[in-house]
């Protein structure tokens, strides 16, 4: 999996890309992670909770994606794919934005802890 983290040399806010195949996985780890360390602590206690069978799943909605832990994978969805919504709002179907409403990332997740953990590491 390939990805990069950087400051916006505006805002310095943490940024992260992804390669296409996990491209969501980037604004997923900024609007609902950012350098939330409370976020990243209970996501890597989810992991192992799931990795012991403690757990089979595990969904957390945040404000605008939402992730899906399992067995095998981390799954990172936009809200808006998960609510039955089969066409997008008038205000959202505009020439000059594109939006793929099928668009889900996944990966493995023992890479997932890894980009959480190069994440915190990055963002603190």
């Amino acid at each position: 999996m390939e990805y990069e983290f950087r400051h916006d040399p505006t805002t310095g806010q943490a940024r992260a890309q992804f390669s296409f195949e996990q491209e969501m996985l980037g604004p997923w780890l900024e609007t609902e992670v950012a350098n939330n360390g409370e976020m990243l602590s209970a996501l890597l206690l989810a992991i192992s909770q799931i990795e012991q069978g403690e757990k089979q799943e595990l969904t957390i909605t945040g404000k605008e994606y939402s992730i899906t832990l399992s067995e095998h994978d981390a799954t990172v969805q936009p809200n808006i794919t998960m609510n039955g919504v089969d066409e997008l709002p008038e205000a959202l179907s505009s020439d000059d934005l594109i939006f793929d409403d099928q668009v889900i990332s996944s990966c493995g997740l023992d890479d997932f802890r890894q980009v959480l953990l190069s994440w915190a590491k990055f963002t603190k």
